[in-house]
């Protein structure tokens, strides 16, 4: 049985776009946060902000990456799937690519570490958290 993609789609609207008529650069890391953001609150059951007020546990980004391959514009909804590609020690990495009308726009990797949120410590994954997205690496 072949995992299904984790698709979140965003609406781009006109305030998202420069003179140019496309989609300022800056909104384009903002779009992926967005969806893996939903990955959280759709496979864990909390969010960002649940995690880190509710659960303390904090996972503040030490790495990102993005390559643009297609202006993103508001004619077509964006559709960034999120893949989760390593669950380390205290580290998680995504890939996400961000599509138009069957179309790459961008792509990039995020990696966080674990945190002790209140403290800013680092700390190991959850167990509870390990057990869930462990088995929806991909690749």
């Amino acid at each position: 049985m072949t995992k299904q993609p984790f698709i979140h789609q965003i609406r781009v609207g006109w305030a998202d776009c420069d003179p140019a008529q496309i989609a300022y650069t800056g909104r384009l890391p903002n779009f992926a946060l967005e969806a893996i953001d939903a990955w959280w609150e759709t496979h864990v059951g909390d969010d960002w902000y649940r995690l880190n007020l509710d659960r303390n546990v904090g996972t503040p980004f030490v790495h990102l990456d993005l390559d643009f391959h297609s202006p993103v514009t508001p004619r077509h909804p964006l559709l960034c799937e999120v893949q989760l590609k390593k669950l380390g020690e205290s580290s998680i990495s995504f890939h996400v690519i961000g599509r138009q009308n069957g179309v790459d726009c961008f792509s990039g990797n995020f990696v966080n570490v674990f945190v002790v949120a209140d403290e800013f410590v680092k700390r190991k994954a959850p167990e509870d958290i390990r057990s869930i997205v462990g088995p929806l690496i991909v690749g």
